[in-house]
This record gives C-alpha cells, structure tokens and sequence, in this order.
C-alpha cells in the first residue's frame, strides 16, 4: 500500500510564505511525476504545480512566479515553496503521485489526505 501524507499547512498573513511538504510511503518501485492540487470552499480541485521525475515543472498561472515545486526522489518527497501568498490561495492542498508499486500493475495515481492554507487578508 502507498501513502502520501501532507504537512507544513497553517494560517498566514497576505504577503506570507509557506511550505509544503508531501511524503509518499509504502511499497514503491518509482515515482513518476507528482504534484499538488487545491480545493477551495464550493470550487473543483485545480492543479497547482507539478513536477516530472526528471524535474520538469509545470505550474497554473495563478502561482507562477510565486510558487516553486521541488522533490527530492531519495525522500521520496515533494515540497512547494509558497510566497507572496493571497487570500485567494486559501484551499485545502492535496499531494498527488503516479506510483509504480508493482511492474505488473502499472502506474497508479495516489492521493494525500490534504492540508489547509488559510490565507488572511
């Protein structure tokens, strides 16, 4: 079984930073891309920015320039280094990983249960 679990969400002023960190456990083989998600109150889940194996990041334009993916792939982590931070960016954030547990399965997509970004105004 694999595992992502979140840590690092808080309450912070406008202007503020914050970081993210995401640990994925369990039997795994590799970790292919990965990346965080958000949901806001009474909104879908967006993605927020992702980051391939080889470190190819991707991110919304809504955090471009304001927020840096990164992993670590001996952890078995990724992090994302939050600045600037808006009330808009209030949301719960979620860790996604393709995992390879098992060559016979293929990839798998995983979830973390989530960690809340409360920005204040």
């Amino acid at each position: 079984q694999v595992q992502l679990v979140e840590s690092g969400g808080g309450l912070v002023q406008a202007g503020g930073s914050l970081r993210l960190s995401c640990a994925a456990s369990g039997s795994i083989f590799t970790i292919n891309g990965m990346g965080w998600y958000r949901q806001a109150p009474g909104k879908q889940r967006e993605l927020v920015a992702t980051i391939t194996g080889s470190g190819r990041t991707n991110y919304a334009d809504s955090v471009k320039g304001r927020f840096t993916i990164s992993r670590d792939n001996a952890k078995k982590m990724v992090y994302l280094q939050m600045s600037s931070l808006k009330p808009e960016d209030t949301a719960v954030y979620y860790c996604n990983a393709d995992v390879i547990a098992d060559l016979r399965l293929g990839v798998q997509g995983y979830w973390g249960q989530g960690t809340q970004v409360i920005v204040s105004s």
